[in-house]
């Protein structure tokens, strides 16, 4: 069972999102809170697998609720809820630790794959986010530009390690990476890492937006 907590200053937002949840059937919510300061004090006294933040509240916005629960419980994996209007502080949530942004206003099943992939240790971008995420990185070469950048990057990888660039790039975990290419899961980390390695980024969202970027994941 996946532990859950989940923020936000909504009691409706908290009750809709707690049902789908809910309705996934392998995710129990064992806390809420109001603001980001809760938040950050009862992901301290729970311990859950995945804080699940809003990223406006009160006392503690989001972002920085985020930052410091990345900060002092490491063992929780911090996925961002943001409406459409919201997304240019997703990206930076990037640099904050969160590996997961999730849309309110998305299709239910992408929340529970959401939270069940940030679980597992992956990144997971909802589609719309994802694009806009590369849409404001910026760059002197723009969109069109980035996208070269990237599927240039990508053409230095094997094929093997393209398809699960891809993979991690689509959420997946380290086993449901291995289960779709039926290999093990030790084959599956080295080779993570080996993309990590010649992409030259730091963590799976870094490598997920390159993915996004070289069209190896259909938005």
């Amino acid at each position: 069972m996946i532990r859950v907590l989940l923020a936000d200053d909504e009691a409706m937002v908290r009750a809709g999102v707690r049902a789908i949840l809910a309705s996934g059937g392998e995710t129990e919510v064992v806390a809420e809170a109001g603001d980001g300061r809760e938040a950050v004090e009862l992901t301290r006294a729970h311990r859950p697998d995945v804080a699940l933040l809003d990223i406006r509240m009160p006392r503690l916005d989001g972002l920085a609720a985020a930052e410091e629960i990345v900060r002092t419980v490491p063992g929780t994996a911090v996925a961002m809820l943001t409406t459409f209007s919201e997304q240019a502080y997703v990206a930076r949530a990037l640099g904050g630790g969160a590996t997961g942004f999730l849309l309110k206003s998305g299709d239910p099943y992408e929340l529970i794959a959401g939270v069940r992939a940030v679980a597992a240790g992956a990144a997971f971008l909802s589609p719309k986010v994802a694009r806009y995420v590369i849409d404001s990185l910026g760059g002197s070469g723009g969109r069109l530009g980035r996208e070269a950048a990237a599927r240039a990057r990508v053409d230095g990888l094997s094929p093997r390690e393209r398809e699960v660039l891809g993979l991690v790039g689509a959420g997946l975990s380290n086993p449901e990476i291995a289960a779709r290419l039926h290999l093990v899961e030790g084959t599956v980390k080295a080779y993570v890492s080996a993309v990590l390695d010649r992409l030259g980024v730091r963590n799976r969202v870094q490598a997920a937006i390159v993915a996004y970027e070289a069209g190896l994941v259909e938005s």
